[in-house]
């Protein structure tokens, strides 16, 4: 083993229940692997508004290749599969004034989620290399703006 190469992380009980919710929220939407701005706030322990927050105030780290918003029609394509309940879909977008999302959901690929650890001061390289070595659960019909 060279001084470059990495040596294995340890795995723990909570990694490996990390890796199971992550591997299962990984998406392919837009010719990219991705997680929304949801789930990677659960995984940070900080509420969506506030992860929003964080990367609207940091912008200009997010380029284009790092994160995307979703677009109408593909908030509802996540919505539609009979594999989701009533409430998950619920969740994702409801009324303003009603509580919960206001605003259309936002995708990280594995280089946002890094550059989000660091927003948000904290490190998750676990994700990245589960996002690098992950079949999404799911594939959304839309390709890449070009």
């Amino acid at each position: 083993m060279t001084s470059t190469d990495a040596a294995p992380l340890p795995v723990t009980v909570a990694d490996a229940e990390m890796a199971r919710h992550v591997e299962h929220r990984i998406l392919f939407i837009r010719g990219e692997k991705v997680l929304l701005d949801r789930d990677l706030a659960r995984l940070y322990g900080v509420a969506t508004g506030a992860l929003s927050q964080a990367v609207r105030r940091n912008a200009t780290r997010f380029p284009r290749d790092f994160m995307f918003q979703l677009t109408e029609e593909e908030t509802a394509a996540l919505r539609l599969p009979a594999a989701t309940s009533r409430l998950k879909s619920q969740s994702l977008i409801s009324k303003a004034g009603r509580g919960g999302r206001r605003h259309l959901p936002y995708a990280f690929t594995e280089q946002g989620v890094a550059r989000l650890s660091s927003v948000l001061r904290v490190v998750f390289v676990a994700i990245r290399q589960l996002m690098a070595r992950s079949e999404p659960r799911r594939r959304i019909g839309f390709q890449a703006d070009g």
